[in-house]
């Protein structure tokens, strides 16, 4: 019988192929070296600086579109997938969701609605990392309610002029692509919108508590002209951009169990270094059953992450089921952040530990693609067939 290893006390790697593990690996040793050793000094100065190196860097790796085929995308599985959001998140959650917006919202969006003269002209360059996309859906009066966007595109002649605001976009003011939803005569659209049209722009929001390492803006659109085919020919109403974040709340069942990891093991190392009363924190019951609860939650967590991958993987995953790793995983991995400060002591708050880091990112991961209580009224309508969004 193997020992017991505290860091994998389910034994769920014994549910990864070869290469799943060889994916793993790649991406964690990536972070490792790229990102880990310099992150708190981004995140304090609230800046992601290099961040097209980086972009090239993980276009390399294969890691940008990921799990799309084809256009120079890896075509990996849904759980590979899965296991590089979370070493990207283990490390910051800026990171993983400069992956996933780029792949999960922005190249799926075109791959999965594009024309084929979209997808030959920006696939290619996005999944190399040359080219940094974004994903326009959240208004400032609009998130959760996506259908009440006031963002509008009309058509003049055989154009399409745009004109709108959205709030909140990962990328925004890095990106050579943006595709954008707005609400047209023919019911809400996406449009793929080169950042260098006129009319575009994209200033960088500021003093962020939460996510500072990583680039989030405002696109204003004013008057954007663009041609007849830069509309996405096969996304009609809101099932476009929904099933988008359907994709991208999948990577972050996925990434939140990575914050959650590094702040368990963080506090695990700690607690076994750290005398108090003349022995380690580790020895003392209140500590043992704060660790135990810890580690419960995190590897159901990872569990329920595999589970879903491997339905994805087998093209049986629904919408409802994202909703319930989303809603479980980011609940339970802010805990686990917030559990693991107390452990760390006043030390939890230091950067020299990553634990208060992943803690206030985690505040925007538990908000962004559908906060806990959008995600219990979608369990709730699936379990009762009840819709109360509304009322």
């Amino acid at each position: 019988m193997t020992a017991f290893d505290a860091h994998d006390p389910l034994g769920i790697d014994d549910l990864l192929s070869d290469e799943d593990r060889a994916v793993r690996d790649t991406v964690r040793s990536w972070a490792a070296d790229r990102v880990t050793p310099h992150v708190a000094d981004w995140y304090e100065r609230g800046e992601l600086p290099g961040i097209r190196d980086l972009a090239r860097e993980l276009g390399s790796l294969g890691a940008l579109g990921m799990s799309l085929t084809g256009y120079g995308c890896a075509g990996a599985g849904a759980v590979q997938y899965g296991l590089a959001c979370l070493e990207l998140e283990a490390a910051d959650s800026g990171i993983r969701s400069l992956v996933s917006v780029q792949g999960s919202l922005a190249m799926y969006a075109i791959h999965r609605f594009g024309s084929e003269e979209q997808k030959q002209h920006w696939l290619p360059s996005m999944a190399s990392g040359e080219v940094i996309g974004c994903f326009g859906l959240t208004e400032p009066d609009h998130g959760s309610d996506p259908a009440g966007m006031r963002t509008h595109a009309e058509r003049d002649g055989s154009d399409w002029v745009l004109n709108g605001r959205k709030m909140w976009i990962t990328n925004g003011s890095v990106a050579g692509v943006a595709v954008v939803w707005a609400r047209t005569d023919e019911g809400i659209r996406g449009f793929v919108v080169p950042t260098d049209t006129p009319g575009f722009s994209a200033p960088e929001i500021k003093h962020k508590l939460s996510l500072r390492a990583s680039v989030t803006s405002e696109l204003v659109l004013d008057d954007v002209r663009l041609p007849a085919d830069a509309v996405l020919p096969e996304a009609h109403g809101l099932r476009g951009p929904l099933s988008c974040l359907s994709h991208a709340r999948y990577g972050i069942v996925w990434g939140s169990m990575g914050a959650a990891r590094a702040c368990f093991d963080t506090a695990l190392a700690y607690t076994r270094e750290r005398e108090q009363f003349g022995k380690p924190l580790a020895g003392f019951q209140l500590t043992q059953a704060k660790l135990a609860d810890m580690a419960v939650e995190l590897h159901k967590g990872v569990l329920l992450a595999h589970h879903l991958g491997r339905r994805m993987d087998a093209g049986r995953l629904r919408p409802e089921q994202i909703s319930f790793g989303k809603l479980n995983n980011t609940r339970e991995a802010i805990e686990i952040c917030r559990v693991a400060r107390t452990l760390l002591g006043a030390n939890g708050i230091s950067m020299e530990y990553p634990v208060m880091r992943h803690s206030t990112n985690l505040e925007s991961v538990l908000t962004y693609e559908g906060t806990v209580e959008m995600h219990q009224l979608v369990l709730g309508k699936a379990l009762t067939g009840v819709d109360a969004f509304r009322g």
